[in-house]
């Protein structure tokens, strides 16, 4: 094949195996230890089978960023033709993902090769920014112009994640002594944004009511911008049900808009923990 763009990303992206194959993304595997076991994200343990063992399980799982060696083979594979390489990866606050693939690169001496982004972001909202990416690469565009691209959308989205229980936060870390000090309030629960790539607590209460009001303030601004959606995604942990209310809610605002409703990575997962849900939308074409 003659030389082209080529996208990566990593497996905690909220991508359709349909949208991968179209796009012709190459998705790197992280890697989660539980019970003493380890498994390689999306090749020999999926979802919803790593949700039930994650719920089933006394330990938090380990979840652990590609290998160096790894990155370094997929950019020497992906650049034997004399392609170019643009890696977007989950938000360095969540992972080393990023940091491995810069090492990688500059070890095998592919630095002007490989362009990586820190989308900021994960799931859906990463996958917003590869297929942007993705879709410039097909239409011919240059490396520049997909750089910027990624980097307006970026700017233009949004993430809003419902945690309902915080002890695996807390254990994980991620919010650092603040979220210790919450938790330790009864029966509370958070919504998290992503500013800038931050874990935020942009809101905190109490019980299913702040849960409630949560989902009634984001279909409230859906509604607002009912036209201008094409999709919102919800990405969740472990409550099929409830998500199947959601994604109805959000066909009576407007049928036009896609919904696209799939269990998230183990990664987000393990750090968000059981009963998490997240949503994510643009009102920009990606």
């Amino acid at each position: 094949r003659m030389a082209k763009i080529k996208v990566v990303t990593d497996s905690s992206v909220q991508l359709t195996p349909e949208e991968i194959d179209k796009y012709d993304i190459t998705v790197v595997p992280l890697t989660i230890t539980i019970d003493g076991k380890t498994y390689t994200d999306g090749i020999d343990i999926s979802r919803e089978e790593f949700v039930k063992k994650m719920d089933e399980s006394e330990e938090l799982p380990k979840t652990s960023q590609p290998s160096i060696g790894i990155f370094e083979k997929v950019f020497e594979e992906l650049t034997a033709d004399g392609s170019q390489v643009v890696g977007i990866f989950l938000a360095r606050s969540l992972s080393g993902t990023i940091e491995a693939a810069r090492q990688a690169a500059d070890i095998i001496g592919k630095t002007k090769e490989v362009t990586l982004i820190d989308s900021e972001l994960t799931d859906r909202a990463e996958a917003y920014q590869v297929l942007a990416a993705a879709k410039d690469a097909q239409a011919g565009k240059s490396l520049e112009e997909i750089v910027n691209h990624v980097e307006d959308l970026k700017k233009k989205q949004k993430l809003q994640m419902m945690v309902v229980n915080l002890n695996n936060l807390i254990k994980g870390g991620r919010l650092g002594p603040l979220a210790g000090k919450i938790a330790t309030l009864l029966n509370i629960r958070i919504e998290l944004h992503m500013p800038g790539g931050n874990l935020d607590v942009a809101k905190k209460g109490r019980g299913k009511k702040f849960s409630k009001n949560f989902d009634k303030r984001v279909l409230k601004d859906i509604e607002e911008h009912k036209h201008d959606i094409k999709e919102v995604a919800i990405s969740y942990v472990d409550t099929p049900e409830d998500m199947e209310v959601w994604t109805n809610k959000i066909k009576e605002i407007n049928p036009d808009i896609k919904v696209l409703t799939r269990v998230t990575s183990p990664i987000i997962a393990t750090h968000a923990g059981s009963g998490a849900y997240a949503v994510f939308y643009t009102t920009e074409d990606f």
